[in-house]
């Protein structure tokens, strides 16, 4: 797939827009300079490091396919993350009920364009725009960035383009476009100022009070040692033993790991700050990893792995290490991954995220939209029922 076009914008003819196949088309100073914070995986870094290292193409079905806008003067002045991809995996979004309407029409649900993070189900912008520009100019080129975008969607003939995990501000371009919303549910933990564990945990009520302090006493009572290590102090053989955790858990669960070896090493070295190892040794040995990243505010959980079974030690490398790390770093956020109502007794409540969706067929498109409509009243009463599931006490 090496398509490649170019779309004059409707809005300001002196932006022209792009649709490119690899990251190694513009230069990573450019492409950060659009970011508004230091998001670990929107920085060109990450991105790249995906691309170069054998975690994109044929084998995993996720095909570069980016837009950029530069001005006159050759400045890149916006961009979208974007992909082709030929299956949806790695998305976390779940269309599978829409890939088999397709199929049971006759058509063909792949390829498809999406604007995502592969393998990383995290909130982020998606629409980057140069934070130099007025907000009124903004506005213009955000709208004609999704123009263009559904204009390239409908030139390489793919069933539709999808926006994952966008931020919630960006919803309003996509209602001005007409574009299906479909909302999700995450588990976040939020910073109240704590000024440690204990105190995070004085929120609590005291049965669920109880219950962390146990599972935590259980780690402790295992010899077992935590450390936690940025990913700029690790050398190239706890990499591998890291990766080696990583790849163990897809492998338990009939999986396939996506993220090579590599991929760790390069962001190890060019963002190793921005990556947090929580390790655990019984008897010197390393037992379990999880892997996490982080921006200036938030604190992302995204892989785990364990040699054995331990109790509570997913809880307390997981979660417990990440909340600490948050409270003593002044993170405001914890996002630990998708799924998982455990979360919510252990301090990570319900909270929203949003996609939007443009699709193609105009025979699915009222029975996709309807679907979204009925799934997000749904999702809203879902939501209040597993906020009472909250462990904070009232005030």
């Amino acid at each position: 797939m090496t398509t490649k076009s170019h779309l004059q914008s409707k809005v300001d003819l002196n932006y022209n827009f792009s649709f490119i196949n690899s990251l190694i088309e513009i230069k990573r100073a450019e492409w950060n300079a659009l970011l508004t914070d230091d998001n670990p995986f929107l920085r060109y870094e990450f991105l790249d490091a995906l691309e170069r290292n054998d975690c994109l193409g044929e084998k995993f079905g996720w095909y570069p396919h980016h837009l950029t806008a530069r001005d006159s003067a050759g400045i890149l002045v916006a961009a979208t993350p974007l992909y082709i991809k030929t299956n949806s995996y790695g998305e976390f979004v779940f269309d599978w009920s829409w890939a088999s309407a397709y199929e049971q029409a006759g058509l063909s649900y792949y390829p498809k364009l999406i604007s995502s993070i592969p393998y990383t189900p995290a909130t982020g912008r998606r629409l980057l725009i140069s934070p130099n520009l007025s907000s009124e100019l903004k506005n213009s080129i955000a709208l004609d960035m999704l123009h263009a975008s559904i204009e390239e969607a409908k030139r390489i003939k793919v069933s539709g383009l999808h926006w994952l995990f966008n931020q919630a501000d960006e919803c309003k371009y996509f209602k001005q476009q007409n574009l299906m919303l479909r909302l999700g549910c995450q588990y976040h933990w939020h910073n109240q100022n704590y000024e440690s564990f204990d105190h995070f945990l004085e929120s609590f009520i005291s049965r669920k009070r109880k219950k962390i302090k146990r599972e935590r006493r259980y780690v402790i009572e295992q010899n077992i040692e935590i450390k936690q290590l940025h990913g700029n102090e690790l050398d190239e053989r706890l990499w591998e033993q890291v990766h080696a955790f990583y790849a163990s858990t897809f492998y338990r669960k009939s999986g396939f790991p996506t993220l090579s070896l590599d991929f760790f090493k390069a962001v190890g070295t060019t963002m190793g700050s921005q990556i947090l190892l929580v390790l655990a040794f019984s008897e010197q040995q390393l037992v379990a990893c999880a892997i996490n990243f982080r921006s200036s505010h938030t604190l992302y959980g995204r892989f785990w792995g364990c040699l054995n079974d331990f109790n509570s030690l997913h809880f307390e490398a997981c979660y417990y290490q990440g909340i600490e790390y948050a409270i003593k770093n002044k993170l405001t956020t914890f996002e630990p991954g998708a799924q998982g109502e455990h979360k919510i007794s252990r301090g990570f409540l319900p909270t929203k995220t949003w996609s939007a969706h443009w699709i193609a067929d105009s025979r699915l498109e009222p029975s996709i939209k309807d679907f979204c409509r009925r799934e997000e009243k749904f999702m809203h009463q879902e939501c209040d029922e597993l906020m009472k599931l909250s462990p904070y006490r009232l005030n």
